[in-house]
């Protein structure tokens, strides 16, 4: 394309033959073959490229550019479009089409992925194969087996992967769990979260070609490969099971991620209800309107052990539970706790009497501190506050609201082998089909 020069014939080999060409000519080996790529020291910028320059990839994009010890060295997208509009942005940054490239770059210390679902991690295990930490956004999988090989990638290399759930480095979220843990509402038994908005239908269309300067095959990537078609292209890719999760994992999992966090669970739940479908939307998205979901984690399974973890989700409303499109509420033996990332906050005693308690920090959470909270782990100057794991836990979740739904029952979930014992419907729908042969498809699902 017209921003970079012609692709190099290298890049049509498979990925990993492709890094292994370019390391011996460069004199140099391959992650898994070498150690990781060093962290930048305490005086030292970190080298970024940034891969999906959509509204959040460009969000990224501008809030790598607030950190004064971070180079954006790359901006990357198979849109020339959105392309040119990144330049624009960070002019300073070397546009290009194909994420190979910020790859083969040993000098970058980590990269930004911001692509479509059926992107995120086979593009986060390329990083982490070559190097590189990752920032990636949410949800971190576009299935659930997906999202532990991730947990995998990232304890295999060592390599740091934070998720795009910002609500993480929220100063005022953490207070409010910090007086949950305190007990100010006693034992908490049961998280209420909800994504309430109105979402237009996308309507019916017939298969098309892509428009002028849209890599539609690259967009494609590792998934099977359909036709194009106007309404599964930007942003309404999220309505179709090839490429995106449906609202549960495209906004939902911002609450469901507040709810787990507040209820305290580390596990994942060992069963599933969930129930919806289309009640309004009459169009082609395959993913429901309309959910409400129930995960249940039994703790040891004594009286006071277990905890319940509730979603809804409807996307045909503007009536919202607490004035709120979004938000998340804590039910415990001596109270109640709402809040919202929309700057609201209330503390509840027994037979809802309203106690005069604040949080002092922002409920809003950003890109930039979640990007800070990376580049300070990556240091070793702090934790992260959404690793893998976090984020494979609660991306579950949305995944697994999705298939009970689909299937329209309830299912029983193993935490240690996430596996849903005795049902081979339920297992087939926690992984994918993969596109034969592509150099994106990961390892573990090609062998």
């Amino acid at each position: 394309m017209s921003h970079e020069p012609p692709r190099p014939a290298e890049f049509d080999k498979p990925r990993r033959e492709f890094l292994k060409t370019s390391a011996v000519a460069a004199g140099t080996t391959l992650l898994s073959e070498t150690a990781p790529a060093r962290a930048a020291g305490a005086n030292e910028r970190f080298r970024v490229g940034v891969i999906g320059l959509g509204g959040q990839g460009k969000a990224h994009v501008r809030s790598w550019l607030t950190h004064d010890d971070v180079e954006l060295a790359y901006i990357c997208d198979v849109d020339e479009k959105r392309l040119a509009e990144a330049t624009g942005i960070a002019p300073a940054a070397k546009p290009i089409s194909d994420l190979r490239r910020i790859l083969d770059d040993r000098s970058i210390n980590a990269v930004s992925i911001a692509t479509p679902d059926h992107w995120h991690t086979p593009a986060a295990l390329l990083a982490l194969e070559a190097g590189k930490h990752v920032y990636v956004e949410k949800p971190c999988s576009h299935n659930l087996r997906e999202g532990r090989m991730l947990v995998d990638a990232q304890r295999r290399t060592g390599l740091s992967v934070q998720h795009g759930t910002q609500t993480r480095s929220s100063a005022g979220h953490r207070e409010a769990f910090q007086m949950l843990r305190e007990g100010v509402i006693g034992d908490v038994v049961v998280a209420r979260a909800w994504d309430v908005q109105f979402r237009g239908p996308i309507g019916k269309m017939q298969p098309s070609d892509p428009p002028a300067g849209f890599d539609y095959d690259t967009w494609v990537g590792p998934a099977p490969m359909v036709p194009f078609q106007k309404n599964r292209h930007h942003y309404t890719w999220h309505w179709w099971y090839d490429f995106g999760t449906g609202d549960a994992g495209n906004d939902g999992v911002h609450e469901i991620d507040v709810a787990r966090w507040g209820l305290g669970v580390d596990t994942q739940p060992s069963r599933v209800s969930s129930f919806g479908g289309k009640y309004v939307h009459d169009d082609d998205q395959q993913f429901p309107d309309t959910i409400t979901s129930v995960f249940e984690y039994p703790g040891d399974g004594g009286v006071g052990q277990q905890k319940q973890l509730i979603f809804e989700m409807r996307l045909w409303s503007t009536n919202y539970p607490e004035n709120v499109d979004n938000g998340v509420e804590f039910l415990g033996t001596d109270g109640r706790m709402f809040l919202s990332k929309r700057g609201k906050f209330q503390l509840f005693a027994g037979r809802n009497q309203k106690m005069d308690k604040k949080v002092a920090g922002s409920l809003g959470g950003s890109v930039a501190d979640q990007q800070r909270n990376l580049l300070d782990a990556i240091r070793g100057q702090a934790e992260l506050r959404a690793d893998a794991e976090t984020a494979h836990l609660s991306a579950s979740l949305p995944h697994l609201a999705n298939i009970a739904t689909r299937l329209n029952r309830s299912f029983e979930f193993d935490p240690n082998t996430e596996q849903c014992p005795h049902d081979e419907q339920a297992n087939a729908l926690l992984k994918r089909t993969y596109r034969d042969g592509h150099w994106a498809v990961p390892a573990e699902a090609a062998s």
